[in-house]
């Protein structure tokens, strides 16, 4: 059994509502692209034929980008998330052998009714755990406004997942007006990843909350290969430049070695296996990104197995990555797997 933890999906009455209720919205926003061009977003039996290809293979789905907080103010964004979760849940009671749990989308730009979604989700829907994004109207995840949410999931023992973002509307450099090659995508948003995970750490939140639990997307962009450096600038920034800027009661790696890190890194094993050396095999779960390629999902699936596979690992620890992880963190009942 293979479980899919990180890829996207976008519901279908959810989309119709986007598209109905929210007004003003450039109609080249990702979303809107996205449910056409990569159509398995949205087409199941397309989608279902891709997953077909790949032996006992299985996923775990969240709501594709832009998050509803990134498109609409309250009352509406919080009626879009009520609506993606409760389409998230009935994917998962209705196909069963396709999905094995759903993660919630939240309406961030009101924490109050983030909160109360979050339970909802959760103890009604069933779902497996919640998906923020790496800030929230420019906000860090470290905010004062967040700290009820990070409560609640600790108290529900259920996991934060955190997706990067970021647009080509932010310019690279100085004096440019956008974002050239797709830098965006292939460089900020690793760094974005690492931001947020770095703002949770060192903004004290992993240390207030110890039983919080976090999924970081892609390998959690930077940090597994930067892991030397954020150590290192712990240890010598006072004596560097005269003042202290990190206080917790643990080494900083050791929060950092709490997040899960999936497999998404687009087929490359080195990445993987940077990851497994800092973190352990055990903080590392099983997630493609798919459906996001040339090949509607099917080139990320098959190159995120490959690149499993050439980590030189023994069975236990291949079904640890594949499976097991996934069934302990998310508490889902094997007997449905």
């Amino acid at each position: 059994m293979i479980i899919d933890v990180y890829n996207h999906i976008l519901p279908k009455k959810y989309q119709e509502t986007i598209d109905k209720k929210v007004t003003g919205r450039d109609t080249s926003a990702p979303s809107t692209i996205w449910s056409k061009t990569v159509y398995t977003l949205v087409d199941l039996d397309a989608r279902f034929r891709i997953m077909d290809e790949f032996q006992d293979y299985i996923q775990v789905v969240s709501v594709a980008a832009p998050p509803p907080y990134a498109i609409a103010q309250p009352p509406l964004a919080i009626e879009l998330a009520q609506i993606a979760n409760d389409e998230l849940a009935e994917l998962v009671q209705k196909y069963p052998s396709r999905f094995a749990g759903g993660i919630a989308t939240l309406p961030m730009n009101d924490p109050e009714a983030a909160v109360a979604e979050a339970e909802r989700a959760v103890k009604d829907l069933r779902l497996r755990g919640v998906e923020v994004f790496t800030d929230i109207g420019g906000k860090p995840l470290d905010s004062p406004e967040f700290m009820p949410l990070y409560a609640k999931m600790e108290a529900l023992g259920r996991p934060i997942f955190i997706h990067p973002r970021g647009e080509m509307s932010t310019p690279d450099y100085a004096g440019e007006k956008i974002s050239h090659y797709r830098l965006w995508l292939k460089l900020r948003w690793p760094y974005a990843t690492a931001l947020a995970v770095s703002r949770l750490v060192y903004g004290g939140v992993m240390e207030r909350f110890p039983g919080l639990q976090v999924v970081t997307h892609h390998c959690g962009g930077f940090i597994p290969y930067l892991a030397g450096r954020l150590d290192w600038g712990d240890d010598t920034n006072e004596m560097l430049f005269g003042q202290r800027d990190v206080y917790l009661k643990e080494k900083s790696l050791n929060y950092f070695r709490r997040f899960f890190y999936d497999t998404a890194t687009s087929g490359n094993t080195a990445a993987l296996l940077c990851a497994m050396d800092v973190v352990g095999i055990d903080q590392m779960v099983f997630g493609t990104d798919m459906p996001f390629d040339t090949q509607l999902g099917r080139r990320l699936i098959h190159d995120t197995i490959a690149s499993v596979e050439r980590m030189g690992l023994g069975e236990e620890e291949k079904k640890k990555i594949f499976r097991d992880n996934a069934v302990q963190l998310l508490r889902l009942p094997l007997g449905a797997l």
